[in-house]
């Protein structure tokens, strides 16, 4: 995984869920990665189905209509120490972690899927959430083989 330490912010913290997923598609904008057109449809894409993937991880990414927005594949790695609820008062849904996404073709699966095989383990996650520098994180997610 090409994992860039611009793209990892640590402390963040966000009101509500829409301003955690615009946050992230502002960092791949910013980055290069994607177009502004993008960002409405990571927002979108939740609003169709939950980015909210459990063990207290998000991943904003675009709908599949929004793929020609993405120039080149890439990954933002976003702490949230206080989290944020992409759930409701009923059923809450927090994320310490977000890893928001954009894929060239089909790239972003692979992405999806080291993350997956990562953050299965809820320990590597509190240790994403913990991370005090941005070379912490790279290195854990570096030590996911697939």
């Amino acid at each position: 995984m090409d994992i860039q330490k611009n793209l990892i912010q640590l402390g963040k913290s966000f009101e509500t869920k829409e301003a955690a997923i615009t946050f992230c598609g502002q960092q791949l904008l910013d980055g290069g990665y994607v177009t502004a057109d993008y960002i409405p449809a990571m927002l979108q894409r939740n609003e169709e189905l939950s980015v909210y993937m459990g063990n207290f991880i998000a991943i904003p990414h675009g709908t599949d209509a929004a793929k020609k927005e993405v120039l080149k594949t890439g990954i933002t790695i976003v702490q949230v120490p206080r989290g944020v609820d992409f759930g409701d008062e009923a059923d809450p849904k927090v994320a310490t972690v977000l890893f928001g996404i954009a894929g060239v073709g089909n790239e972003h699966l692979e992405l999806i899927q080291k993350i997956s095989i990562f953050c299965a383990d809820v320990d590597n996650v509190v240790k994403l959430a913990d991370a005090q520098t941005e070379q912490e994180v790279v290195d854990l997610l570096n030590s996911v083989e697939v």
